[in-house]
């Protein structure tokens, strides 16, 4: 028996594809409707990768801490009167300052004094030195995992600098504003950015693997499909497959009956 049609035109159909500018159309409605029918996915997807983020934040990120001590790049050069040209010179000397306090002899004070176990290098990565505008005032932060260290490192560079660069710049010792201390709450990671970081990154990528399933699928599944993409309606549809099953069951049924008949 020869396989019938899944579909009878009464004639040839022209291919008729939306397009716009050349470029197929993709129909929103639909592709969201599918993503809705795959909420409680999307969703299972969202909560994997909140959970994923959640534990490599806590059980492979080291917690860092920082602490900041701040100077006053200004002091008083006649019976402790600041005067105009001392707040100016101040102001000139602020980014000389924050170039040499990250310099190789301060920092290597530091960690001759601290009996710091690392590089030049590495110290001076834990370090930043910040001037906030039309300030003469200097913070030292160091991000580092012991929270005591921080401190001590923060607190021994504002004191090596108050030695160092007078001598080198020949100018007035400056003036300690406030000195670090020892941090309680951890500076990074984020458990809760990371979180909600991953849960939207687990969220996205599903939907984005049923996106291009939606994109790559060109098969028709209804009726109104062939209208859409054919631009004509079919006279009939036959569920392909039909007739043989119906041969397989009729030849079950006889062998069945024959061996009751044995």
């Amino acid at each position: 028996m020869e396989q019938q049609t899944n579909m009878t035109l009464n004639q040839q159909p022209q291919l008729v594809v939306n397009q716009t500018d050349g470029e197929d159309e993709i129909d929103l409605a639909e592709l969201f409707y599918l993503l809705w029918r795959h909420a409680l996915q999307i969703l299972a997807a969202l909560l994997v990768g909140a959970v994923l983020a959640f534990s490599v934040t806590y059980f492979f990120m080291t917690p860092m801490y920082k602490a900041s001590a701040s100077m006053y790049v200004v002091s008083a050069s006649n019976n402790s009167i600041v005067n105009l040209t001392d707040l100016q010179i101040g102001t000139q000397l602020t980014a000389d300052y924050q170039e040499l306090m990250l310099s190789r002899p301060l920092l290597e004070s530091v960690i001759d004094n601290l009996d710091l176990e690392m590089t030049v290098s590495a110290l001076e990565g834990e370090i930043s030195v910040t001037n906030t505008n039309d300030t003469r005032i200097m913070t030292v932060t160091v991000t580092d995992a012991d929270p005591e260290q921080a401190a001590d490192i923060a607190n021994e560079v504002i004191r090596q600098a108050k030695i160092y660069l007078p001598k080198i710049m020949e100018t007035e010792t400056p003036n300690v504003v406030e000195d670090a201390v020892v941090p309680t709450h951890r500076s990074s990671p984020s458990y809760s950015k990371n979180t909600v970081l991953g849960a939207l990154v687990g969220a996205v990528l599903c939907c984005a693997v049923y996106v291009v399933q939606f994109l790559l699928n060109d098969t028709f599944e209804t009726p109104d499909d062939i209208a859409k993409y054919f631009g004509t309606q079919p006279l009939a549809t036959i569920p392909e497959g039909e007739g043989v099953n119906e041969k397989e069951e009729k030849k079950k049924n006889a062998l069945t009956r024959k061996f009751q008949r044995g």
